[in-house]
């Protein structure tokens, strides 16, 4: 058995080899594409979680309540791509989800609560199945998203744009009111109808635009 602080403790590591380190949190698209500073990224990183964020967080919680109940997570898989209108962030978050499930395979060999979520999971629906399996509640589980997002915007930052890292600290210290805030709001979910629903047109456009483009330190 694992414990749930190790387990949120393992997550959180931005060293985990599960391709996270591919991934810019949307940072290199939006300064390549919508011209974005590091002066602007607390701004930045404000709209994620409002967004971006609140649709992951929101996702995996609602996982977590139907691994713990045995229900199918189709549904899930559904509302999140119904709120997910992005081709190459689907395909993102997929690629970060096949990672994160092979290191739970690893963790929980032959759990079957692994085996229901097939060839190509999206993150959010391994994440709230890995809390489900490792004991860890609906608030820190939110709480994980919302750092691990900030802290990915963060490390990009640092290669996209070179600055002092202690920056990069001040900037997830910010966010912490903000990922408080979306922890209060979700961790009761338990309906894939209630994730919620809010529009991130601009990341959008520039995942798409992203993706087209040649030269590029990440994926996303």
């Amino acid at each position: 058995m694992h414990s749930p602080d190790l387990v949120l403790a393992l997550l959180a590591d931005a060293r985990l080899p599960v391709g996270a380190h591919t991934q810019s949190g949307g940072l290199e698209p939006a300064m390549t594409h919508g011209g974005l500073t590091s002066a602007g990224v607390p701004g930045f990183l404000a709209g994620r979680i409002a967004t971006v964020v609140a649709v992951e967080a929101g996702t995996a919680v609602v996982a977590r309540h139907r691994a713990l109940a045995g229900l199918d997570p189709a549904p899930v898989v559904a509302a999140w791509a119904a709120r997910t209108p992005s081709a190459p962030l689907r395909e993102a978050s997929e690629h970060l989800g096949r990672g994160y499930l092979r290191l739970a395979q690893r963790l929980w060999p032959g759990a079957a609560e692994l085996a229901a979520l097939g060839r190509r999971p999206p993150r959010p629906l391994v994440l709230g199945v890995v809390a489900a399996l490792a004991g860890l509640d609906a608030a820190r589980l939110v709480r994980l998203c919302g750092h691990e997002d900030v802290a990915t915007v963060g490390a990009a930052a640092l290669k996209l744009d070179p600055l002092d890292p202690a920056e990069t600290v001040a900037w997830t210290l910010a966010a912490h009111p903000r990922i408080e805030a979306l922890a209060a709001a979700l961790a009761h979910l338990t309906d894939p109808d209630d994730i919620p629903a809010p529009s991130a047109p601009l990341v959008e456009h520039h995942s798409v635009l992203h993706a087209r483009t040649r030269q590029r330190l990440f994926h996303a």
